[in-house]
C-alpha cells in the first residue's frame, strides 16, 4: 500500500484593507502586488499607515500583531512571485511588516569583549 501525501498551498491571509480611510480620498492601504502605499507611494506600511493601524486596533494589540503577520505572509508571496531571484530578504520584510508592531523584542545584543574594541 502506497501512501501519497498532497501538500496543499496555504490559504490566503487577511485582506489588505486596513487602515480604513477616515479623511482624504486615498486610503493608506497597500497596492498589491508591489506593496506600496496607495496614498503616498512609499513601501507599505508607510508611516501614516503605521500610525493609523495603531489607532485603529487601539486596545487590541493581539489583533494588530496577527494582522501584521498576515500582511507579512501575503507580501512575501507577492514580492517573491514578482521577483524570485533578488527580492527583499526575509529579514527586511520582517522589519518592514512585523518588527515595528506590538510584542516586538529588541535584537539580541552581541557579547562584548573585555577591555578591547
Amino acid at each position: 500500500m502506497t501512501l501519497s501525501t498532497q501538500i496543499h498551498p496555504p490559504k490566503a491571509g487577511p485582506a489588505a484593507n486596513l487602515p480604513r480611510s477616515h479623511a482624504g480620498p486615498t486610503p493608506h492601504t497597500p497596492l498589491r502586488p508591489m506593496w506600496c502605499c496607495r496614498a503616498d507611494g512609499q513601501h507599505w506600511p508607510c508611516g501614516d499607515a503605521r500610525l493609523r493601524l495603531k489607532a485603529e486596533f487601539g486596545d487590541n494589540p493581539v489583533g494588530l500583531a496577527i494582522f501584521l503577520a498576515g500582511m507579512y505572509y501575503e507580501a512575501t508571496k507577492d514580492l517573491y512571485h514578482l521577483n524570485p531571484h533578488d527580492g527583499p530578504s526575509p529579514t527586511d520584510l520582517f522589519q518592514r511588516f512585523v518588527a515595528w508592531g506590538p510584542y516586538r523584542k529588541p535584537a539580541v545584543d552581541l557579547p562584548t569583549t573585555a577591555g578591547g574594541s
